[in-house]
């Protein structure tokens, strides 16, 4: 539920660093809403919605994020491109230089948690610029009752100065923007960017260490939903492979959209409060839980508007690609109560592959599910990037590289032993090509993919007969309810069906080069599951 009510109490940052200036605690979301309006910083569509622009940077900057090297992440974090080391002292210096900047200002401050398990939880304090960057806060993080706000104690802290700027030289940064973990000091400390998915995805990067190495606990970087006999499903994937649209069933309530845990008691748990969804070409027809969600209490970053009408046009991506709202999640009506789910039965791994090689649902066995998992895999079209001709593989391990901190095959290894714990089922999902690849075949069919999901869960694939394919070694069922039975073979769909048995070859050649550095540090199993060809 909405939590609207003034909360008057006043606090102190003294014990940050931060001297004077005026502190806005605990504001409404109808308050921050007019306070951007006010500093013209935002504008409100024709929804109620508000709109803003996150300047500079409209995505995230892997580059520039950083977790302090110390005594408890040296041995831990899997360092090199994806996790980079930065100095204590020079963290140290770069926090005093950004509560120096930052004090006297007006700033905005909320306290919230993390980790709907009260088990879990985990009381995140934010400090912030912006009226907006506020209320995505509020919007994305849990919302405590103003009962629990008295004698609150953060666990963590993010602050977002997105006007200080750092100068690499001195500060230690790759340039004048940063996202920082410090797990001693427990702050997310980010510079130099208004991006407001930075906050989350630091919380997010947080939990992916807190709860594995303290708790015992995966951290997943999925959907899930749950069916109306108390089972769940779990949804992996990266972008494009269609996460959001193929959780989002109306026989089934969600969790939630993007971040959850996996406890060693079996439950599943969001870790948020809220969604944080792309909107580019964005309809009510195709998706209608998000297209009204998109109200009074609801974010949009960097859309176009029609100055006339107020009215989105969200084809327009003149700004960026990744335009993007975030919401409460009781802006969505079909939701799970606590966002917890018990009785994981189904794991759903996604992949877009553009080969056409993959069959469009295949069940894994432990090894093959941590080695997929590992290997996290789609592939991008040709056209979507610059010097992109021609389809290429694209893998990211555990479905969510840029935010694990520790080595994959440790979330691996975890994702396995609880499969074997509870005898859930693990599929990959191609919602990619068949018929050949991408320019010769067609993309899979939504309500063929959606079939396949469906018997998935309903256990129509428990009895029929399964054959291993020939190259990856996943078992593909030779028949499924509403699919017609040439689908689930893509070979079967290829003309040439001696080219496809060298484009598969190729392809798993490819999973095996990426594969190549995790090698010393997968167990034989995990070894066992990848290409047998």
């Amino acid at each position: 539920m909405a939590n609207n009510a003034l909360f008057t109490q006043s606090i102190s940052l003294d014990y940050l660093g931060l001297k004077g200036g005026n502190v806005h605690y605990q504001c409404t979301p109808d308050e921050l809403h007019q306070m951007t309006l006010d500093a013209g910083q935002g504008v409100e569509v024709a929804t109620g919605a508000l709109a803003v622009n996150t300047g500079e940077f409209t995505g995230r900057s892997p580059e520039d994020r950083f977790i302090v090297k110390d005594s408890i992440t040296e041995d831990k974090v899997w360092w090199g491109k994806v996790n980079k080391p930065f100095d204590p002292a020079k963290f140290d210096a770069l926090y005093d230089k950004v509560m120096n900047y930052l004090s006297g200002k007006e700033l905005f401050v909320r306290d919230s948690y993390v980790c709907s398990d009260p088990n879990y939880r985990l009381n995140v304090r934010s400090v912030t610029e912006t009226a907006w960057a506020n209320l995505f806060c509020y919007n994305m993080f849990l919302r405590p009752e103003n009962s629990e706000l008295e004698n609150f104690a953060a666990d963590w802290h993010v602050i977002c100065a997105p006007s200080f700027m750092a100068v690499p030289e001195v500060d230690g940064t790759r340039q004048h923007n940063f996202a920082i973990l410090n797990f001693t000091r427990k702050i997310a400390l980010i510079g130099g960017t208004g991006y407001t998915g930075e906050m989350k995805k630091g919380i997010f990067s947080a939990l992916n260490f807190i709860l594995p190495v303290d708790k015992n606990t995966l951290p997943m970087h999925c959907s899930a939903n749950v069916g109306k006999n108390g089972d769940t499903a779990v949804f992996f994937g990266l972008s494009g492979t269609g996460k959001t649209t193929l959780s989002a069933d109306p026989e089934r309530q969600l969790i939630g959209d993007d971040e959850h845990g996996w406890t060693h008691e079996n439950t599943i748990f969001n870790f948020e409060g809220g969604c944080y969804a792309k909107v580019i070409n964005l309809t009510r027809e195709n998706e209608p839980e998000i297209f009204n969600a998109i109200r009074k209490g609801a974010i949009l970053e960097n859309v176009i508007i029609d100055p006339s009408t107020n009215d989105v046009d969200f084809d327009d991506v003149s700004i960026t690609q990744n335009t993007r709202v975030s919401y409460p999640i009781y802006h969505i009506d079909n939701i799970q109560p606590g966002s917890i789910g018990f009785n994981p039965k189904n794991i759903f791994f996604l992949t877009a592959d553009s080969f056409g090689i993959l069959p469009p649902i295949s069940k894994l066995t432990p090894g093959q599910a941590a080695y997929h998992f590992i290997s996290g895999y789609t592939a991008k079209v040709a056209g979507t990037e610059a010097g992109v001709n021609e389809p290429q593989p694209n893998f990211s391990a555990c479905f969510g590289a840029p935010f694990m901190p520790l080595h994959p095959t440790k979330y691996a290894e975890m994702l396995s032993s609880k499969m074997k714990e509870t005898g859930v089922n693990v599929w990959l999902i191609n919602t990619g090509w068949t018929g050949g690849p991408y320019g010769i075949g067609s993309r899979m069919k939504l309500k063929y993919t959606r079939a396949m999901i469906t018997a998935a869960l309903n256990g129509e694939l428990d009895n029929v007969e399964f054959v291993n394919h020939s190259v990856f070694g996943i078992a593909k069922p030779q028949s499924c309810p509403n699919v017609p039975s040439e689908v689930l073979n893509p070979r079967n769909t290829w003309e040439d069906k001696d080219l496809y048995d060298v484009k598969a070859r190729e392809l798993a050649e490819r999973f095996k080069a990426n594969f190549a550095k995790f090698e010393e540090y997968a167990n034989p199993e995990i070894m066992a599951g990848g290409p047998v060809a």
